[in-house]
């Protein structure tokens, strides 16, 4: 069985609005949302082989907030990700060796939570066993993370073919609220 993380990037700030999009530093609010599910990440024994995270400025300080992480897994900043469709970070999960079983990937919406939803599966949507899922359905909020048990082989990822294990938004999280 492998594992899939999906975590969004924590809330940028829009105090430049000259700024470049992908040169966004997370807010004061995302920084103190990136500390909080990198304790989630820790409680939950999450552990990626390997990183694969958006070149953008936002997603890789939401990175650099959960460092270290445990096992020093391999990290891979990659253009391609930087506000990628669902469809191109499927394509990208494609191609992750198969010796890795537990990948991390910090990415941006919309593409992250359409690929949330279309590797879950309808049915499962619907059905809506796992913790966070209708959470998940209603949208997927900064700093958010999916997890995902994946059975097949990922050279074989596809729609319907990942079962989702729980969902968190910092939001949902008392640690947040003060």
């Amino acid at each position: 069985m492998r594992q899939l993380i999906l975590l969004r990037h924590a809330k940028s700030s829009w105090d430049d609005p000259a700024m470049p999009d992908h040169a966004r530093p997370l807010n004061a609010r995302g920084k103190r949302a990136a500390v909080v599910m990198a304790a989630v990440m820790r409680d939950l024994g999450l552990a990626p082989d390997a990183v694969l995270v958006s070149s953008a400025r936002r997603t890789l300080q939401t990175l650099e907030v959960l460092s270290p992480l445990p096992d020093n897994p391999m990290v891979e900043p990659m253009d391609d990700l930087y506000l990628a469709t669902w469809e191109r970070m499927l394509e990208t999960l494609r191609r992750i060796p198969e010796t890795v079983r537990s990948v991390l990937l910090i990415g941006h919406n919309p593409g992250m939570h359409d690929l949330a939803l279309a590797l879950a599966g309808q049915e499962a949507m619907e059905r809506g066993t796992a913790p966070g899922t209708r959470r998940l359905a209603g949208g997927y909020p900064t700093a958010a993370l999916a997890e995902f048990a994946v059975a097949t082989p990922w050279a074989q990822l596809t729609q319907g073919e990942a079962r989702l294990i729980r969902f968190i938004a910092p939001n949902d999280l008392p640690e947040m609220a003060a």
